[in-house]
């Protein structure tokens, strides 16, 4: 969320020529030719000075991939793309130092000049340049805009707080559980290519703050068959979670026959081998007494089962527990002794 606007190409050279005029007019000297020759080199050193600044701004404040956790470079590359977030990146890192270069050069070549129209042709020949590298990487800069829409409505988490995962099948009450459980108002983002969104929720357990991520509705296809939002879910099933819930709904008016369900909840188990898997019937106001092997079985409306899943997390995860009480991690939560 603290991408930066990224401006037009249109707005780019407009802020940096206005702040290139605003320096040419600050220069005073009485003798015409000297204050001709300081406005030039001024302007065109504050408008390439502006252009490289902006650029290499950007540049900074875009996360670095190499710093991500594994489920924000997963989402990343399911969302936009990490080959082409990278290269975009690179390509306005390139323009800045070409702009600092062609500034410096008209520098030099102005200071050489002996004459008020050689003054001013040079400064114009600079800012041509300068207009001719922003608009060789407006393709870039209009990728840029289009992906900071889309990465800033991705989910963020902690990764220092425990987090739980939840799974499923379309419509088999993945938000609905989040809200349930959540000790406040759900987060709500919105996903970008559907009208499908993501709930984040949290609970709190003895200061520790307990982090609920629901994925879009799996379905049971093969993987190269599906879409973006799909591999978003799979990205944060691969990377993110200390357990995962795998939400069934065993009702007969299920979105998905129950027998497609398992056979989605054998694919999960294989993907995540070594992760603790808890099975959730949902709506269990629903349905009669069954003999599944569920784990759980809840009901959102209800608020059957909620407290004993909850307690089961909170047991399965155990935050709480710590190795060396005289040495506790730095993201410990503490009180102030005052």
């Amino acid at each position: 969320r603290s991408i930066p606007t990224v401006l037009t190409v249109e707005e780019l050279l407009d802020k940096a020529f206005s702040k290139a005029k605003k320096a040419g007019d600050a220069v005073v000297d009485k003798d015409r030719v000297y204050r001709t020759r300081k406005q030039m080199t001024r302007m065109v050193g504050s408008a390439g000075d502006s252009l490289s600044s902006t650029l290499l701004e950007w540049v900074r404040r875009w996360p670095s991939l190499d710093q991500m956790s594994e489920f924000d470079v997963a989402m990343v590359e399911a969302a936009v793309g990490c080959d082409d977030y990278k290269k975009n990146l690179a390509a306005l890192q390139w323009a800045a130092e070409r702009s600092q270069r062609i500034s410096g050069e008209a520098q030099s070549k102005i200071l050489r000049l002996r004459d008020i129209d050689g003054f001013h042709k040079a400064r114009r020949h600079a800012y041509g340049r300068l207009s001719s590298i922003i608009d060789q990487i407006s393709p870039q800069i209009l990728w840029l805009g289009d992906a900071r829409d889309v990465l800033r409505k991705l989910p963020s988490t902690d990764p220092f707080e425990p987090c739980i995962v939840v799974a499923g099948s379309p419509n088999v009450g993945k938000s609905a559980l989040i809200g349930a459980l959540s000790s406040g108002e759900p987060q709500v983002a919105s996903y970008p290519f559907t009208t499908k969104q993501i709930h984040l929720g949290h609970f709190t357990h003895r200061r520790r703050v307990y982090q609920m991520v629901d994925t879009p509705g799996l379905l049971d296809r093969p993987m190269t068959e599906r879409n973006q939002i799909e591999m978003q879910a799979i990205a944060a099933l691969e990377h993110l979670g200390d357990v995962l819930l795998f939400l069934i709904d065993r009702t007969d008016d299920s979105t998905t026959p129950v027998s497609e369900q398992e056979h989605l909840l054998g694919e999960v188990k294989g993907l995540l081998p070594d992760r603790r898997v808890l099975l959730v019937s949902t709506k269990s106001d629903l349905i009669e007494e069954n003999d599944s092997q569920d784990d759980h079985r809840i009901s959102s409306i209800t608020g059957e089962g909620l407290e004993g899943l909850r307690a089961d997390l909170i047991e399965i995860i155990d935050a709480d527990r710590v190795e060396d009480p005289l040495s506790l991690p730095d993201h410990w939560p503490r009180q102030d002794e005052n």
